[in-house]
């Protein structure tokens, strides 16, 4: 068992989610091949590095609030490539629209040792296990207090 490749292959989804969650689209990128294909339920399916990133960049960016979590890792390692299943947590907030999605997940994950020395996903593909949406008008009491990467609302008072 080459525990080195394992945890470099967990540090690589760790960052994987952190970038996505944190907007930090160049990491993104760099966390996956560029020939990295992924799906994301019967629609989403992309066969590019650029074409993934460009939706992800598009669709969470900053006027979306993200978590995503990923554990339970089982990770097996076969020379250069690997393969990992992953069970994902995850909550995406959306206040322009005052929804919020809790939901779970599982990834199934293709890695590959790049001649630079670093472990990338080449597929990734991940298979809803549940998905909750509420209304956060539903929520009376909800007040998003920390916006973390959104522009502060147009009607916020200057101070």
């Amino acid at each position: 068992m080459d525990l080195d490749a394992i945890a470099a292959i967990s540090r690589l989804k760790y960052r994987h989610v952190r970038a996505l969650d944190t907007k930090q689209w160049d990491l993104f990128a760099d966390t996956l091949t560029p020939t990295a294909e992924a799906t994301y339920g019967e629609y989403l399916q992309f066969e590019s590095r650029d074409a993934f990133v460009q939706f992800m960049q598009e669709t969470l960016g900053p006027h979306v609030l993200t978590e995503h979590r990923c554990g339970h890792p089982e990770i097996d390692v076969k020379g250069r490539t690997a393969t990992g299943v992953w069970m994902l947590s995850d909550l995406v907030l959306i206040p322009e629209h005052d929804k919020l999605l809790r939901g779970s997940s599982v990834y199934t994950d293709e890695y590959q040792l790049c001649e630079d020395g670093a472990w990338r996903i080449s597929s990734t593909t991940y298979k809803r296990t549940f998905e909750l949406s509420y209304s956060l008008k539903d929520l009376p009491s909800f007040k998003l207090t920390a916006p973390g990467w959104m522009p502060p609302p147009a009607d916020a008072d200057e101070g």
